[in-house]
C-alpha cells in the first residue's frame, strides 16, 4: 500500500473497506510495539496503576473496528509489561524484580521479532486482519496473564519473595492453559534464580548477603552473643536470626529448617571453625515446576550443619564435662567441698548480704576447692560465688506463669525476711564461654542456682540440726529420763529425720532420675536445639519438682527448716539451763556424791522446771503442727502434681515415727 496515496486528515470511512483494512492492518502493528497510528489513538490512564486504553476513528467499518479491539488487549499487555520492565530494572528495585525484568524484556523481545515478521508478511501483501486476529493468538493469554501479574506487583509496590509468590499463584490460577502455565513456570524460574543465590549463601556458609532486603530471614545486629551469659532474658539465640512475613511458598514448610541451618553455620563460624557445607554438582539450588531437589539439597545441608555444630561443641567444647562439673557443685553431687567451704567460711556467711566480702567468699572457696577432691577436676575452676539481693522465694517467683507470677507479686507473705543472712542468698555460680553460653545461658545458670540455694539451706540445717544433736549425745551418759532434755532429744531426733527425708527427695527422687533422664536424650540428640530442649526440660522439671516453682509449699517447707534453725541455736541455751558444772572451789564431797556427779556434772533440780519443759513442748507442738500441715498440703497438691505423693509420704512418715516415741 501506497501511504503517499492516504490523505491521512480525512476519517478513515471515507475510503473503501478493503483501503480501510490495509490502514487498520498498519495501525494495529503500530499499536502492537506501542506506538500510535493514524486512526488507532493510544491514552496512558494515570493512578495507582496505570493503565492504557486504544481509541479508535469512529467512521472506521464495524467490522473492522471489531477485530482491531480484539487484538489491542494484547497491545495493551506489551505497553503495560514494557512500561514494568523499564521502571523496574533497576537494581533499587530487587534482585528478584531485576531478574524478572530481564526474563520479561527476553519475552518482549520474542513478541517485537514476531511483530516484526508479520509487518514483513504485511508488506509483502500476504496479511489480512483476520491473518493478524490469527497468529496474535499464541500471544495473547500469556502476555494477558504476564499484564495482570505486573499491575498487581506494581500496584503494591512488591519485591524479593512478593513477587515470586504472586506469580506462583498467577501459575496454578492458569493450570487449564498448559503454555500460559509453562511460561509462568519459567518466568518463576528466573526471577527466583537470584534469590536462591541468596538462599544458597546461607544454608551453605551461613552468611546473608541480601542488599535490598528480600531474604526472609532477618539479622538484628544489635543481639550479641556475649548477652547470653550476662542477660537473664537474652534473646540472642531467638531473635538474632528470625523469620520475615513474606516467605516463598514454595519454601515455607522448609523455612523453619533453612533458618537453624544458618544459625548453626553462624555460631561454627563464631568460634573460628572455619566451615562450609560440602557442595557437589548437583546441589545448585532451583526451584523449577515440581522439581523438588532444592529440598533435598536443603535438608542435606541442614543435616551436615547440624551434626558438625554438635561434634564440636559436645568434643571440643565438652559440654557433657562442663554438664556433670555444675551437676558436682552447683547440684552438690560431690558435698565433700561444701563441708569444709561451710566450715571455714561461716563467720563470712553469718553477715547480712550487703555486709559480706564476696572476695573473701571466693578465696575460702577455692581453698575448699583445692584441699578436697573437687581438686583433680580439672573444670573446677569455673566455679565462683555470688551473693544474691533476694530471698529464695523472692527469686523463684520469676520463673511462674504469668497468673501466677501477677498473684504472687500482690502476696505480702514474699515480703523480704528483716533479717536476711548470706546463708540465705548464698550462691555458686558458673564460669561459662561461648559457644556452650548457648545451652549455659544466664537463665539457665539461675535456674541451677535456684536449686543450689534450696539444696545450700537444707544442708546449713542439717549441720545446725547435727551440732544440736551432739550436744545431746554430750549429757546422754546422764540420767535424762523423763527430764526436758529427753523430750528436747527426740525433737531434734525428729527434726533431723525431717530435713534428711528432704534432702534425700530433692538429690535421689527429683535430681539423679531426671538427670540421667536428661544424659541419655542428650546422647541421642541430633541438634544443638534439642540439646537447649531436653537440658531446659530438666531444669524446669527440676525446679518444678524441688518445690521451687510452688510458692505456698515452698513457703511452708522454709518456714520449718526456720524452726529447726531457731530450735538449734536455743539448745546450747537449754542444756545449760538444765545441767551445771563442778566448782572446783567448793568443799569435796563423799565419793558416792562424786560418782553421781559424773565428772562434776549433776543434773539441776531445775531440769523439771516449768520454762525449760516450756520451750521445748512449744517448739515441739508448733514444728508437729507446721510438720502436719505441709503433709496435708503436699497430699491435696498431689492429685495435680503426682510427684510430690511420695514427699508427702516421706514428711507424713516423719510424723508418724515421731508420735510412736
Amino acid at each position: 500500500m501506497n501511504h503517499s496515496s492516504v490523505d491521512f486528515e480525512k476519517p478513515i470511512g471515507y475510503y473503501a473497506a478493503s483501503v480501510q483494512e490495509l490502514i487498520v492492518i498498519d495501525d494495529v502493528l503500530s499499536a502492537m510495539v506501542g506506538v500510535e497510528g493514524r486512526y488507532i489513538l493510544i491514552k496512558t490512564v494515570r493512578g495507582k496503576t496505570d493503565d492504557v486504553t486504544f481509541h479508535v476513528d469512529p467512521s472506521m467499518d464495524l467490522a473492522l473496528q471489531e477485530l482491531a479491539k480484539r487484538i489491542f488487549p494484547l497491545c495493551r499487555s506489551f505497553l503495560l509489561i514494557n512500561q514494568f520492565v523499564e521502571s523496574r530494572s533497576q537494581f533499587q528495585n530487587g534482585l528478584v524484580n531485576h531478574a524478572f525484568s530481564a526474563a520479561l524484556r527476553a519475552l518482549l523481545l520474542d513478541y517485537q521479532a514476531m511483530v516484526a515478521q508479520l509487518e514483513h508478511q504485511f508488506r509483502l501483501g500476504r496479511l489480512s486482519l483476520q491473518g493478524l486476529w490469527f497468529y496474535c493468538q499464541p500471544m495473547m493469554g500469556s502476555m494477558q496473564a504476564l499484564s495482570i501479574v505486573i499491575q498487581k506487583a506494581a500496584s503494591n509496590n512488591f519485591s524479593g519473595s512478593a513477587v515470586l509468590n504472586l506469580l506462583q499463584s498467577q501459575a496454578k490460577a492458569m493450570a487449564g492453559d498448559n503454555a500460559v502455565r509453562l511460561l509462568l513456570e519459567k518466568m518463576t524460574q528466573c526471577a527466583s534464580n537470584a534469590y536462591m543465590s541468596i538462599l544458597e549463601r546461607w544454608v551453605y556458609e551461613g552468611v546473608i548477603d541480601d542488599p535490598y532486603e528480600e531474604f526472609f530471614i532477618a539479622e538484628n545486629k544489635s543481639f550479641q552473643k556475649e548477652s547470653l551469659t550476662q542477660d537473664y532474658d537474652a534473646k540472642y539465640w531467638g531473635q538474632r536470626y528470625s523469620l520475615k512475613d513474606g516467605i516463598p511458598s514454595f519454601l515455607a514448610n522448609i523455612a523453619q529448617t533453612i533458618l537453624t541451618t544458618g544459625k548453626y553455620l553462624n555460631v561454627m563460624r563464631e568460634c573460628g571453625h572455619n566451615v562450609q557445607v560440602p557442595q557437589s554438582e548437583n546441589s545448585k539450588l532451583m526451584s523449577s515446576g515440581s522439581n523438588h531437589h532444592y529440598l533435598e539439597c536443603i535438608k542435606a545441608a541442614y543435616n551436615f550443619a547440624s551434626r558438625e555444630l554438635l561434634n564440636l561443641i559436645k568434643e571440643k567444647y565438652d559440654l557433657m564435662g562442663k554438664l556433670r562439673s555444675i551437676k558436682h557443685y552447683l547440684l552438690l553431687d560431690q558435698g565433700d567441698f561444701l563441708v569444709h567451704f561451710m566450715d571455714i567460711a561461716r563467720d563470712e556467711l553469718a553477715k547480712k548480704p550487703d555486709e559480706v566480702s564476696v572476695e573473701k567468699l571466693q578465696s575460702l572457696l577455692d581453698l575448699a576447692l583445692r584441699t578436697t577432691a573437687a581438686a583433680a577436676d580439672p573444670l573446677h575452676e569455673g566455679v565462683t560465688c555470688v551473693v544474691e539481693r533476694s530471698s529464695l522465694l523472692k527469686r523463684s517467683s520469676t520463673f511462674k506463669d504469668l497468673e501466677l507470677s501477677q498473684r504472687s507479686s500482690g502476696d505480702n507473705d514474699l515480703e523480704e525476711p528483716v533479717s536476711i543472712t548470706s546463708l540465705e542468698t548464698f550462691s555458686l555460680s558458673y564460669k561459662v564461654q561461648w559457644p556452650l553460653s548457648i545451652v549455659l545461658s544466664r537463665k539457665a545458670l539461675t535456674k541451677y542456682q535456684l536449686i543450689f540455694r534450696f539444696l545450700f539451706h537444707c544442708k546449713h540445717v542439717e549441720r545446725q540440726l547435727c551440732g544440736a544433736w551432739q550436744v545431746h549425745q554430750g549429757v546422754k551418759a546422764l540420767n535424762t529420763r523423763g527430764t526436758a532434755l529427753s523430750r528436747s532429744s527426740l525433737l531434734c531426733r525428729s527434726m533431723l529425720k525431717f530435713i534428711n527425708s528432704l534432702l534425700h527427695y530433692l538429690t535421689f527422687e527429683v535430681i539423679e532420675p531426671n538427670w540421667h533422664v536428661m544424659h541419655d536424650r542428650l546422647q541421642s540428640a541430633n541438634s544443638i536445639d534439642e540439646v537447649i530442649q531436653h537440658h531446659d526440660f530438666f531444669l524446669d522439671k527440676c525446679l518444678r519438682e524441688c518445690l521451687l516453682l510452688l510458692p505456698e509449699l515452698l513457703k511452708k517447707v522454709q518456714k520449718l527448716e526456720s524452726m529447726c534453725l531457731q530450735y538449734a541455736a536455743a539448745t546450747q541455751w537449754l542444756i545449760s539451763s538444765s545441767i551445771v558444772l563442778h566448782n572446783p572451789e567448793e568443799p569435796t564431797e563423799s565419793s558416792t556424791k562424786a560418782k553421781q556427779r559424773k565428772s562434776g556434772q549433776v543434773l539441776k533440780t531445775t531440769t523439771r522446771s516449768a520454762a525449760v519443759t516450756e520451750s521445748i513442748l512449744k517448739f515441739e507442738k508448733e514444728f508437729n503442727a507446721e510438720l502436719q500441715s505441709l503433709g496435708s498440703m503436699l497430699s491435696s497438691s498431689s492429685q495435680a502434681e503426682p510427684y510430690l505423693a511420695h514427699l508427702a509420704q516421706l514428711i507424713l512418715g516423719v510424723k508418724s515415727e515421731q508420735n510412736g516415741f
